[in-house]
């Protein structure tokens, strides 16, 4: 005699079928949380770079010959004096970074922040790299 297969009875069909969907949409709020932690922390590291090379070249190109700012000559800015005062800048913020001189009359500060990261630290990105740069003009080089 055969015996006639077993149905289910009808409210045990979608029995356990909450878990997957749980685990699914529980890693999508994950992956979507982690983006938007490390891509403040990124965003904000990028302002930072960027403020910290506009500093940097502001500093720079704040350094005058001091006869020229005495009155006893023009006044203008020591390009070697304005890329060390740059550097020191970088230095002292503790942040990365080059200083160019281009065509003798424009400081550029080029800054580089590493930001580690919390999430995405989960899927193997362990660090973002983030640059700024800023740059003043140098009177009278």
């Amino acid at each position: 005699m055969l015996s006639r297969p077993v149905l289910p009875a009808p409210g045990d069909r979608d029995r356990g079928s909450i878990a997957p969907m749980f685990a699914i949409v529980a890693l999508a709020a994950l992956i979507l949380i982690g983006l938007a932690v490390d891509g403040g922390r990124k965003a904000q590291a990028t302002q930072t770079a960027v403020a910290v090379a506009d500093e940097a070249a502001r500093a720079g190109g704040n350094a005058i010959d001091p006869a020229g700012a005495r009155g006893e000559g023009s006044i203008a800015v020591e390009v070697g004096a304005a890329v060390a005062a740059a550097q020191a800048y970088l230095a002292a913020a503790g942040v990365d970074g080059e200083v160019t001189v281009n065509g003798g009359r424009e400081l550029v500060v080029t800054t580089t922040i590493q930001v580690p990261t919390i999430f995405l630290d989960l899927i193997g990105v362990d660090v973002l790299t983030v640059t700024g740069s800023g740059s003043a003009d140098l009177v009278g080089a």
